[in-house]
């Protein structure tokens, strides 16, 4: 199994760096070394700044790639018109286990981000900055950035700075969970779509973007658009930070210019040379064969015309040693019990997609497939935050891209590959204090005892459904915190007393031990 990425893997750079520049003398830029590496930087109107970020294509690192200009204006506009300051909030929020270039920029590089955030914030009259991080390396280095520019939350300076810590999870990176959390809220989304744009942080018009964009911004304000232009593609020029995992030799993030080979950049980071699949864009992104990573290069456009997508710059090889479907069906498992809890397609619909996908690993057959294709179908556009359609798409890139695994569990019972964990996770067990994050535990059927009354599935179904035969499927997957009640009051309601709550083990097998069509032979019978 592999192990979760350090908080800062290996840094390398293809051509010349721009927002890596003087990562070769120092592990982190101060303000000091910071200035004498990237130089002075002069404010901008709101207009130009605008301007600026069109001329050089600007979008949203974070995975959405919205572009920066239209947001800035729309912020403008929507603070003008209300006569109300706006706010500004840098995403460092990465939750995703598989992405780390923002907390690599974070930790390494954090005044160059807090020049873009402050030019954003001069331009807008803004007089409160905030900082979303997830981890304790990240909030340390851009506390340190803070007091080294003299920035602090008190009252009476013209700009307010203050850093909000969010839990280390994939729907706390959504921009609706930031700004929930920048209020004093749970870093989760609420469950209903608002444009930041027009209220955000309190009520206020927010620009909020992801950490890579205030870099990207910094350094295109210093050398200018037309200089900017002269690295990577002319539609979509500048570098792009990506985070490499998966079956490689060396985990990294790397900075590439747009236009580069995907192949190139794979081979730098160890990859097998002939990978059987590469996950793009992270965990809510799309698989890619060999030989669109042979015709793919680095940027969003070429990346969509291959079927797969840039996202928040996660790369995935995996090896022809694994079973694809088996890695699959750990993310699966991730994502389902990454729920926030608040909106029935990601608090029934993943675990039973989930379920699903662990049923045609287990011999399921073509009814456990076109099941699996029916709740996945149905997940889509209902969430009310992307987190479910992100998990959708992963689903469905991953029944189109490996059709061959597929018909050889559906019709054969297995591709006779063992799942060897490459995809990166979070360590089993890992807790936090938000309520809606895994718990370490998880649901386990005695199916000596278990006499199929189905009362736990009542209970609760996110965790619980009933499978062709009348008794439990359980998710592969942790208890969410916020159902922890939940499953143990239907460990004491069940007649059988043949449920219960138990420790996650530390390497938990890919598929369960009894296949669904052993279960019936080992209860009792239907009560």
């Amino acid at each position: 199994m592999n192990a979760p990425l350090p908080d800062v893997p290996e840094v390398r750079v293809v051509g010349l760096p721009q927002l890596t520049q003087g990562f070769d003398l120092v592990e982190r830029l101060d303000l000091a070394m910071h200035l004498k590496v990237h130089g002075p930087l002069e404010p901008m109107n709101g207009e130009r700044l605008a301007q600026l970020a069109d001329d050089i294509s600007l979008r949203g690192r974070g995975g959405a790639g919205f572009p920066f200009g239209r947001k800035l204006r729309s912020v403008a506009k929507s603070a003008i018109r209300r006569g109300v300051r706006p706010v500004v909030v840098i995403n460092g929020s990465e939750g995703e286990p598989a992405c780390r270039k923002d907390t690599v920029m974070l930790n390494r590089a954090p005044h160059l981000i807090l020049d873009g955030a402050l030019l954003a914030a001069e331009a807008l009259g803004a007089r409160t900055l905030i900082v979303a991080v997830t981890r304790n390396s990240t909030e340390i280095s851009i506390r340190a950035a803070l007091a080294e520019r003299g920035l602090s939350d008190r009252r009476g300076q013209s700009l307010r700075a203050r850093v909000v810590r969010t839990p280390e999870r994939m729907v706390s990176g959504e921009a609706s969970a930031v700004i929930r959390a920048a209020g004093g809220g749970p870093a989760l989304p609420p469950g209903r779509r608002e444009r930041a744009a027009e209220s955000g942080v309190g009520g206020a018009p927010t620009l909020l973007s992801n950490a890579e964009t205030y870099a990207q911004l910094a350094v295109a304000a210093r050398i200018g658009a037309r200089r900017y232009g002269n690295t990577g593609l002319e539609s979509e020029p500048g570098t792009v930070m990506l985070t490499l995992s998966g079956a490689v030799a060396r985990p990294m993030v790397v900075e590439v210019p747009s236009g580069v080979p995907l192949r190139y950049v794979l081979q730098l980071a160890g990859a097998p040379p002939m990978p059987q699949g590469v996950l793009t864009g992270g965990y809510h992104g799309n698989w890619i064969d060999s030989m669109a990573v042979h015709n793919a290069v680095v940027s969003r456009e070429s990346m969509a015309a291959v079927g797969g997508s840039l996202g928040a710059g996660a790369i995935l090889p995996i090896g022809p040693e694994t079973c694809p479907l088996g890695e699959a069906l750990r993310v699966a498992n991730w994502l389902a019990a990454e729920t926030a809890g608040q909106c029935g397609p990601c608090r029934l619909g993943l675990p039973a997609a989930a379920g699903g996908l662990s049923d045609v690993l287990n011999g399921g057959g073509p009814a456990a497939l076109e099941a699996l294709r029916e709740v996945t179908q149905a997940v889509k556009g209902r969430g009310a935050c992307k987190h479910p359609d992100g998990s959708a798409r992963f689903f469905a890139s991953t029944l189109s891209a490996f059709t061959d695994d597929l018909a050889a569990h559906v019709l054969d019972g297995g591709c006779g590959r063992p799942t060897t964990g490459v995809l990166p996770l979070p360590s089993p067990g890992y807790q936090d204090a938000e309520e809606s994050i895994p718990s370490g535990e998880r649901l386990a059927v005695d199916w000596t005892l278990c006499q199929g009354h189905g009362l736990c599935a009542d209970i609760v179904p996110e965790l619980i459904r009933l499978g062709p035969d009348g008794f439990p499927a359980l998710a592969d997957a942790s208890v969410p915190m916020h159902l922890r009640g939940r499953a143990q009051r239907a460990v004491r309601r069940c007649p059988a007393l043949a449920l219960r709550v138990e420790q996650a083990p530390q390497e938990r097998p890919a598929m369960p031990a009894l296949p669904a069509v052993n279960r019936k032979a080992l209860g009792s019978g239907r009560g």
